[in-house]
């Protein structure tokens, strides 16, 4: 298949709930830090958040931890109620958001089933010793306009370029091409790569765990018929596993 279709796929069975994701991606987007008063004011700004839900009852109670973020759908319900056409769908399936057309009107924010628009109230604020720690290739967003997940595009971006200069290929999981909260996962939870590319990992994990009926894969919401490029791969509870297995014999 001609072009490029980027893909995160995301093992749920390995995720602990550490945020190591959540930190990276506020480092590397500029994104400003969250204090108690802004999630207090729903004002937060969180490219990726990591949702927990429990499961049981005690003393048997297990914790279960869903990362979230912008699922780039294919169909995405966010683009065509933008009337400044500030959102839209690029050739490489990305969902991209064109900061100084934005005009705020946040009616992307309120058609995202997903809650993963973010609105700046105010003007981003850091520390000053942070000051010289901003990412130069990240825009810093101003207040009035809307943001969310790139699948660091900058990196995509680079990557690209340097490969086409040095007239090689992108490989399948270089750590450069990759977006931060892949790197700094622990546990390898996040897969990222191109869809359209049959040899590439999340291709792969496509074909064996979502478009087989016995795999772990789902799309989030899907009956909305968004068609998100992320897919999910269930978290299986061994033990359950087999005293099902027990109750069946």
């Amino acid at each position: 298949m001609d072009g490029k279709k980027w893909g995160m796929v995301v093992d749920l069975a390995k995720c602990t709930g550490c945020q190591a994701c959540v930190v990276a991606c506020q480092s590397e987007n500029n994104i400003p830090i969250n204090d108690e008063s802004l999630f207090n004011q729903r004002r937060a700004i969180e490219w990726i958040r990591v949702e927990r839900y429990w499961e049981g009852e005690f003393p048997d109670i297990k914790a279960r931890f869903i990362p979230v973020f912008c699922q780039q759908c294919d169909d995405a319900p966010c683009e065509p109620v933008c009337p400044v056409y500030a959102t839209y769908h690029n050739s490489e399936g990305l969902n991209v958001q064109v900061y100084n057309r934005c005009v705020g009107t946040r009616f992307c924010a309120n058609n995202c089933p997903y809650q993963v628009r973010f609105f700046n109230f105010w003007e981003p604020e850091w520390p000053e010793s942070f000051h010289n720690q901003l990412n130069p290739d990240v825009t810093v967003r101003s207040r009035g306009i809307m943001e969310k997940c790139t699948f660091c595009v900058q990196r995509i971006r680079r990557t690209s370029r340097d490969a086409k200069k040095n007239g090689t290929a992108v490989e399948d999981g270089d750590r450069a091409l990759n977006p931060a909260c892949v790197n700094a996962c622990p546990t390898g939870t996040l897969v990222f790569g191109d869809l359209n590319d049959e040899g590439s990992q999340v291709s792969k994990l496509r074909e064996s765990e979502l478009n087989d009926h016995n795999g772990r894969g789902y799309h989030l919401m899907e009956d909305y018929g968004t068609n998100p490029s992320v897919i999910y791969l269930k978290k299986v509870d061994e033990n359950a596993v087999v005293e099902l297995s027990l109750i069946h014999i």
